[in-house]
């Protein structure tokens, strides 16, 4: 029996109801994405009801625990990547693998918006048959409401790095930065958003997408 796919009311009834929610939950799985910036991937799908955490980190590449400078340097074959912990009493791995397409685009085999290179390019990454189907099912079901070829990958899922602590939860952080390129003595929260309405996000999503992009508001 196939789950229903997510339609627009849906996706955005999935993150409205879940904004803030702290549900404790006795036993979670995880989807690992790669959809760019890893800051965007947090802030989108810690505002999912059902999820749980979201840690950026790394993964894809043969280099063991690497740092942020040698992943974006290149060379490394890892990517900016997400494990996106949740409560499948709440969401399904096949409605996440729904979101996490209305969330990039799927269209960019080159890095996503104005991130550029391997480290940026978008892939979901599986470590069971089951996964993998619900993975592909899910690029399937985008590539036919666009019209168009999704080149987002499906890739195995190989050892995941935990990113470093200035990294976690960036989105939300009043600690303020020294320098940045968005400003001096600015919040990381406010340096997020500045780097993501510059880098055009939001506007390309919607460009994708229209209503059915469930991250993007207005």
């Amino acid at each position: 029996m196939s789950l229903p796919v997510l339609r627009p009311a849906l996706l955005a009834v999935s993150i409205a109801l879940g904004l803030f929610a702290q549900k404790a939950a006795a036993e979670t799985e995880a989807i690992t994405v790669a959809g760019g910036c890893f800051w965007c991937v947090e802030a989108d799908f810690e505002k999912v009801r059902g999820v749980e955490e979201v840690v950026s980190g790394y993964t894809g590449g043969d280099l063991p625990d690497p740092t942020y400078r040698q992943v974006v340097g290149g060379g490394t074959g890892h990517y900016e990547a997400a494990r996106i912990r949740y409560d499948p009493d709440e969401i399904t791995r096949p409605q996440l693998y729904d979101l996490f397409f209305r969330s990039i685009d799927p269209f960019d085999a080159g890095g996503q918006f104005c991130d550029r290179g391997d480290s940026y390019r978008s892939a979901i990454f599986v470590g069971s048959d089951a996964a993998r189907d619900d993975a592909e099912a899910a690029k399937r079901r985008a590539g036919e409401d666009l019209g168009r070829e999704v080149v987002t990958p499906i890739l195995e899922l190989g050892e995941f790095y935990r990113a470093e602590d200035y990294h976690q939860d960036y989105y939300k952080s009043d600690e303020r930065l020294t320098v940045s390129s968005v400003g001096v003595a600015v919040p990381k929260r406010i340096a997020y958003e500045r780097y993501r309405d510059r880098c055009g996000r939001d506007e390309r999503v919607r460009e994708i997408w229209g209503d059915d992009a469930p991250f993007v508001g207005g």
